[in-house]
This record gives C-alpha cells, sequence and structure tokens, in this order.
C-alpha cells in the first residue's frame, strides 16, 4: 500500500505534475515509499500568475471576515485530519509519534489565532493639521513566496501561511521533496476549506531549487518568508535585493543550554536530553551547546552519558522508540564526518554515538546521540550548526564567562538557562543575544509571542502579532478640507 503513494502540486484549486519522478524514501528503512514530480520553472512561474490573479480578482485582499472564516475552517480540516497527518509524519518523516502529534497539534491554535489577528489588524487616522486628515493603511504586500523546510513541514509552512493569510496576502509555497506526501497530505486540507478562493493558496514540491529560484527572481513576488539555513538565507537576500524584496525568516541556530552549580539537575537533564534527541537533532532550536558550572561537571557528565547511552534508537513504529532516524543517510554520514573531526581536533568522547553498522537498522538513516566535551569554544563542532544529535559539552567557572561563551556564536535564535536562584537566571537572560530565552525550560513556544533570532539566526519575526507585519504594506492617504464656512 505505502508503495502506492503519490504526491502531487497544487495549483490554483488543482492537481499538477510536472515531467521528472522522483523516488519518496522512508528514512526508518530506505524503501520507497511512494512517487512524485520535481517542480520546474515553468510550474512555478504559472502558480505565481495563479496567485495573483487571485490576489487582483477576487475579494481576498480586502475582505477580512473572508479571511478569519476560511483560517478558522482551515484549523477545523487539520483538526479533522490531525491523525493521517501524524501517520505520515512518522513514515516520511521518521519522527516517533509523540514528535509527530506535537507537530501536527500546533497547527489550528496557529490558525486561530492569525483569523483574530485579521479581524484586528488596524491602521491610524489622524488630523495631522488642521482641515488635513491623513490615513494610514496596513494593506497586503501581494504574492508571499513561502520556502519551508523538510525537519518539520506541517508547522513550519503554517507558521508563515498562516500570517500571509491574515495579511490578506495570496501563497506560493515551496515544499521539500524529502516530505513530498506530506505535503500532498497539506493540500488536501486546503482543498477542503470551502471557504478559500482558488488560487489564494499554491504549493509545490522540489529537491533543488529551480521553483524557489523563480519565486526569488519574480518581481510578481514581493515578500520571501524562508525558515531553512543560513547559508540559504544569505543566498535568497541576495537573490531579493535585485528586486529590492522583502524578505523575512527564522534561519539556523546554535542553542546554548547553561547549567549552573545551583539548578535542579532532576528537572534539568531529561529537558537537556530532549533538546539534543527530539527530531533527531534536526531543530533550529536543538540544545547543541552544553556549558556547565565546572562545580558539577563530573556529576552531569555521569549522569547525562549514562541517560544517553540508554536511549532507545528506533523506527517510528516501534512505540517504544525514544528517537527516530535522520532525514537520510547522507545526513548521517555528513554529522558522523563532523564527528570524527571533532574528536580528531581534540574533542573529548563522552559517548561516541553514530550509525548503526549492522542489523535491521543499518538500513534505516539512525544516528545515536554523541557527547563531546571540549576546551576550545572556537572549534567547528562548537560554531556549526551539526542539524543532527551530536552535543558538546564544555565547563565554565562564572557568570561572565558562561555568557561570553554563550554569545560566542554567529547565531542567536535560543537559549536555556537553568539555576534555582531567583534572580540569576533573568540577570544572564538579559545579557544573552537571543531570540528566545527559556528558564529552567526548553522549547516552549506559543503563538502569541514573537520566535526569531539575532545575528545569523536570521531577520524579523514568525509567530506573535509582529509575524503580519513581514506581509503588509503602508498606504498613507492625505486629504486636506476648505475649513471656511461656506453660505447658504
Amino acid at each position: 500500500m505505502a508503495s502506492q503513494l503519490r504526491a502531487r502540486h497544487w495549483i490554483g484549486g488543482e492537481w499538477a505534475d510536472a515531467p521528472t519522478i522522483a523516488q519518496s524514501i522512508a528514512p526508518a528503512s530506505g524503501e520507497t515509499i511512494g512517487t512524485y514530480t520535481e517542480a520546474t520553472d515553468e510550474l512555478a512561474t504559472r502558480a505565481i500568475a495563479v496567485a495573483l490573479k487571485a490576489f487582483r480578482d477576487t475579494d481576498w485582499r480586502e475582505n477580512r471576515h473572508l479571511r478569519a472564516r476560511a483560517l478558522n475552517e482551515m484549523a477545523d480540516c487539520f483538526e479533522a485530519r490531525a491523525g493521517d497527518l501524524v501517520e505520515i509524519l512518522m513514515l516520511e518523516n521518521g519522527k516517533v509519534k509523540a514528535e509527530a502529534e506535537f507537530e501536527v497539534t500546533m497547527v489550528p491554535s496557529k490558525l486561530r489565532f492569525y483569523a483574530a489577528l485579521a479581524l484586528a489588524d488596524y491602521g491610524r487616522a489622524m488630523e495631522t493639521a488642521p482641515g488635513r486628515y491623513t490615513t494610514t493603511l496596513r494593506e497586503p504586500a501581494g504574492v508571499a513566496g513561502i520556502i519551508a523546510p523538510w525537519n518539520s513541514p506541517v508547522v513550519l509552512f503554517i507558521r508563515s501561511l498562516a500570517p500571509a493569510l491574515a495579511a490578506g496576502c495570496t501563497v506560493v509555497g515551496k515544499l521539500p521533496g524529502f516530505t513530498a506526501q506530506t505535503n500532498t497530505r497539506l493540500c488536501e486540507v486546503f482543498s477542503e476549506v470551502a471557504s478559500l478562493p482558488r488560487g489564494v493558496i499554491n504549493v509545490f514540491t522540489e529537491t533543488h531549487s529551480a521553483g524557489a529560484r523563480v519565486l526569488v527572481d519574480s518581481p510578481d513576488v514581493p515578500v520571501i518568508s524562508l525558515t531553512g539555513s543560513s547559508k540559504t538565507g544569505q543566498a535568497i537576500m541576495a537573490g531579493c535585493a535585485r528586486n529590492m524584496k522583502r524578505f523575512g525568516g527564522e534561519l539556523g541556530g546554535k542553542t546554548p543550554m547553561l547549567l549552573f552549580d545551583d539548578a535542579d539537575l532532576d528537572a534539568a537533564l531529561p529537558k537537556v536530553e530532549k533538546a539534543l534527541t527530539v527530531f533527531a537533532g534536526q531543530f533550529c532550536m536543538t540544545g547543541s551547546r552544553l556549558l556547565v558550572h565546572r562545580a558539577i561537571l563530573d556529576t552531569v557528565r555521569a549522569r547525562l552519558a549514562a541517560r544517553l547511552e540508554a536511549l532507545k534508537v528506533g523506527p517510528a513504529a516501534d512505540p517504544s522508540s525514544d528517537m527516530g532516524p535522520m532525514i537520510n543517510l547522507a545526513n548521517v554520514r555528513r554529522v558522523d564526518g563532523m564527528v570524527d573531526a571533532a574528536i580528531a581536533a581534540g574533542a573529548r568522547v563522552v559517548v561516541r554515538g553514530g550509525p548503526f553498522r549492522e542489523g535491521a537498522l543499518a538500513r534505516g538513516a539512525f544516528y545515536r546521540p554523541a557527547l563531546l566535551e571540549i576546551n576550545d569554544h572556537s572549534m567547528p563542532i562548537a560554531k556549526e550548526e551539526v542539524f543532527g544529535p551530536v552535543l558538546v559539552m564544555q565547563a565554565f567557572d562564572s557568570e561572565d564567562e558562561a555568557v561570553t561563551l554563550a554569545n560566542h556564536s554567529q547565531y542567536g535564535l535560543s537559549a536555556s538557562v537553568w539555576s534555582t536562584n531567583v534572580d540569576r537566571p533573568l540577570r544572564i537572560a538579559r545579557q544573552l543575544q537571543a531570540g528566545t530565552v527559556w528558564i529552567n525550560n526548553w522549547a516552549v513556544v506559543y503563538d502569541e509571542t514573537e520566535e526569531g533570532g539575532y545575528r545569523q539566526s536570521g531577520l524579523g519575526r514568525l509567530n506573535g502579532v509582529s509575524a503580519i507585519d513581514d506581509f503588509v504594506e503602508y498606504r498613507t492617504v492625505i486629504h486636506e478640507i476648505d475649513l471656511r464656512p461656506t453660505h447658504c
């Protein structure tokens, strides 16, 4: 049955194909589960034309009540299809069930939050001089191009889609070939939203970048919203500059987790483990740097090593699996090469981890988590985003040193501070150069609060009220009237 899966593109409210056929591979087994077609520049161009027509010819951009109704209906449809989406994520993306459910169940509330914002968004009006009335309107920018990644394709596409739709934009989405079957399930949900005009949402799938380049280069797409790597973000920003196109997005991360000597280790260490192993470390907020107060270093090393060695890596189909596979074997080899290079450069092995060399799991993209201890924070393994379950640990002796090490990064997406002192965590949080700082926790995200990064971790914010700003333009209308009395 799985081999019969067929993914398609969604353009103008209809299914579409392209000439080049590719295979969908289950990362847990390496088996083919279906096929999809790789998007072409012609397909992307058609999707943009359809979205532009919907923006101009329907009342989507002007009718906030329609937008709110469609977003709320979409939330209902996602709730109805949640089980199906969870199953396809487990199969095609490799997430264990709890992680797939975590991703899918975040979607409806995001849609409902932005449905409310569609009704609440407003401009400004004032009398700037006697008889001179000035109105500043917030209006949709036009066609928004959304590029989402394979690690969490459902929620990360919706995270950009919901504010774009609330603003009144129409959308062309580029979703990854690694999750082509999941992408099709998403589009099936969109097809069930009765209030959604045809052409408002268009989605194509590709592993390469022909369609994405069309989105970036097209003068008919004034906004690009990306969730992806910092390197991809830099390339897209350069392309956007040709048309002075707006770019926003959440990019790479290298989250530091700071454990002070008064931390509650019984509460902290399970979170440190999860921060490393959720989505097999393929998460922009993966807790990949562990900074430990030297007084507790030996205890943390021993207890964390025991936790990682006991962790069960396995397929999502096995309910006892704690962590699923990476997305493919190529990424397993890439991550393992980074670990080998770090060890050769002097990193101490606490838990080697690595791929399975024999047995049933050797056929899949499984990677046991690794824990390396370092003394030099300038090592590549501490600086570069691994995007896999590899944790580097380093000791610090003071608050100042902890902050310096945490900020010694090109990234600034998130951080986590652990201490039972009433003042210390907030004092540290104020000094960390990160868009989100958790105190005695990790990966707590709300629809109502902004999410994004400093430096190489992105521009703008997603989630929260600010997310809609990337998708609006401002128009100021000035109307002057004659205040002199008229005689009847």
